[in-house]
């Protein structure tokens, strides 16, 4: 919601009380929508799993069990177990946590890089604008998988080469993004006052246009977790990411291959695990897209 002009002078936002209530609406509304609450208690799981993996799992992940070698799920092992005696089910919480320290490093690259990209092209116009562009234009003529492979054939293998990879890849949608949110709000009356009582561009942009334009930042970020997770997952997958012995999903449907006949569950369960956290993610940034349109909010 725009700022008006008396604000503006403050601080370049919205009223106190505005805030309050528009915060209170989407409460109201984030209740009352099912999908946005089943992505959010998803999500809230998943970080639980994370942050507590060493104490949910019951079997260290990385220690092979050459006694339990390719068991199927069972009241020991609720996932079974690999080709390496290691318990499924632990490997999979485990893998929750690389998954998120992943996706949490390349979105705050991206956000870090290609907000203000976004921001200072639409602001300014002009050469920068056609620079920043033409530049961000370039960066999506290529597939962000092969992008990310020739970044880490730079790089190497590893966890690290993954988030600098995958969030360097990210870069070009958060900027155009941001871009296409700055030109939407850069002629509204609150940023022409601002221009008029004399607040520098970037006080303007950051204080009070950023914070004005956080409903497709806030959609962007969330679809954004879900886009690095499935990127690292692919990584993994073709031995690029995570090394072995950590417990990575990608890696472990990687080494299941072989076993997909006699030992299903060793792929299906790091695969399920894939699916309902991106899921999650999607459902939650649908929602918070949805709970920020002021149209909606009309309605």
């Amino acid at each position: 919601m725009p700022a008006t002009l008396s604000s503006v002078a403050d601080t370049g936002l919205p009223h106190r009380h505005h805030r309050k209530s528009q915060t209170r609406r989407l409460l109201e509304g984030a209740i009352k929508w099912k999908t946005f609450t089943l992505g959010v208690v998803l999500i809230v799981i998943f970080v639980i799993a994370a942050v507590f993996a060493s104490q949910i799992a019951p079997f260290d992940p990385a220690k092979p069990d050459f006694k339990s070698l390719k068991q199927s799920p069972s009241l020991t092992h609720y996932f079974g177990t690999d080709d390496k005696g290691r318990d499924i089910f632990s490997r999979v919480i485990h893998g929750t946590r690389i998954s998120f320290a992943i996706a949490i490093a390349s979105v705050s690259i991206a956000s870090l890089i290609g907000l203000p990209l976004g921001l200072v092209s639409g602001y300014f116009g002009g050469i920068a604008d056609s620079i920043i562009s033409r530049l961000v234009d370039a960066l999506f003529a290529f597939p962000p998988i092969l992008m990310a492979i020739s970044i880490m054939s730079i790089r190497g293998k590893g966890e690290l080469s993954a988030m600098i990879a995958i969030g360097l890849i990210a870069i070009p949608e958060f900027a155009r993004v941001s871009r296409s949110a700055m030109i939407s709000e850069k002629e509204n009356d609150y940023v022409l006052a601002a221009r008029a009582i004399g607040c520098t561009p970037s006080h303007i942009i950051f204080k009070g246009i950023l914070r004005n334009t956080l409903g497709p930042v806030l959609v962007l970020i969330s679809l954004g977790f879900a886009f690095a997770i499935l990127n690292e997952t692919a990584l993994s997958f073709l031995g690029l990411g995570a090394q072995p012995p950590s417990s990575s999903w990608g890696a472990d449907i990687a080494a299941s291959r072989r076993y997909i006949r006699d030992a299903p569950w060793l792929s299906i369960f790091p695969g399920l695990a894939i699916v309902f956290l991106v899921l999650a993610l999607n459902l939650t940034g649908d929602g918070l897209r949805d709970l920020m349109d002021p149209r909606r909010n009309r309605r």
